[in-house]
């Protein structure tokens, strides 16, 4: 019981990390339409960013500070220069520019801090561990990060849903050209939420700097997952990107934890072991399908854009 408790706290951490991740790119790709290829490598700049400033200031609270603010910058400094050009284009133009750009982003901090690895500690603030039930210890640093992701997900469906600035970026989203007739700069709001979307990737990287390396090409794999989280939730949906997450974290966590000695119950262990190891690592491409197949828009799609 202990082990499976602590496989589903691992899942759902792995999940509220991947939606910081997903979240930002819903938001880029479901309300702005554009297909950016290059999220993961502002996961990975925000990594580096909090690296190096948590070495710089001793200080890992300076670190996410200074991932947050480097990678929104990075963000919007891409929207301005290139995105920008691209909003009217086909989706084809999208991924091979977006592709450029990771391309870029991997030999620049290829040239500025080389192929070794960077590492972080966890801060001692955040250190040890938490009994949460009688007996059940977890780590503290986990636990931040859901926390961390919960309030994330509360403070954006909040500002998304309540608030003027997300009624005009819903609005945005499906006529821009009758906003912008209302008097609303759709360039800039369409770049500070590049901005905001690019936070987000920049403070998932900072919080994954402690548990695993900070290299060159770190972002590549988080991207894939969180296209699976933002597709399974609905493209465009905070809330759809906050539960395809922890489906995606929960499932894969756990079959990798579990399937293989449940094969063993029907056949050799050479073969569980071969077909675990497979099925464990697809396991969340065939909970995509499956739910395309039940629900082709995702959990919980948003209305068709209309530009």
């Amino acid at each position: 019981m202990f082990l499976l408790l602590e496989q589903i706290l691992n899942g759902l951490q792995l999940g509220v990390f991947l939606f910081l991740i997903a979240a930002g790119l819903t938001l880029i790709f479901g309300i702005m339409g554009v297909i950016n290829l290059a999220h993961g490598s502002l996961f990975m700049i925000g990594a580096y960013a909090a690296a190096v400033s948590t070495q710089w200031s001793g200080s890992f609270l300076i670190g996410i500070l200074g991932a947050v603010v480097v990678a929104g910058l990075v963000g919007m400094a891409m929207e301005l220069v290139i995105m920008r050009r691209l909003y009217n284009r086909d989706h084809l133009d999208q991924v091979l520019a977006t592709f450029g750009l990771i391309l870029f982003a991997n030999e620049l901090l290829t040239i500025i801090f080389g192929r070794t690895p960077l590492f972080l500690d966890v801060p001692p603030f955040l250190n040890g561990s938490a009994e949460i039930l009688p007996g059940i210890d977890y780590p503290v640093y986990r636990l931040t990060i859901i926390a961390v992701g919960c309030a994330v997900a509360a403070l954006l469906y909040f500002v998304i849903t309540r608030t003027r600035a997300g009624m005009l970026i819903r609005a945005g989203s499906t006529n821009r050209d009758m906003v912008a007739v209302l008097g609303v700069d759709i360039g800039l709001m369409f770049t500070l939420l590049f901005g905001l979307g690019a936070v987000f990737a920049g403070l998932a990287g900072a919080m994954a700097g402690p548990l695993v390396s900070v290299e060159v090409g770190m972002g590549e794999q988080q991207l894939i997952l969180a296209f699976v989280v933002v597709v399974i939730g609905g493209i465009g949906s905070v809330r759809g990107a906050l539960v395809g997450a922890i489906l995606v974290g929960v499932v894969d966590t756990l079959g990798r934890a579990f399937l293989t000695d449940f094969l063993k119950l029907f056949m050799d262990t050479a073969s569980a072991d071969g077909i675990g190891a497979g099925l464990s690592s697809m396991s969340i491409y065939i909970l995509m399908a499956a739910i395309l197949i039940a629900r082709p828009n995702g959990l919980f799609p948003v209305a068709a854009q209309r530009h």
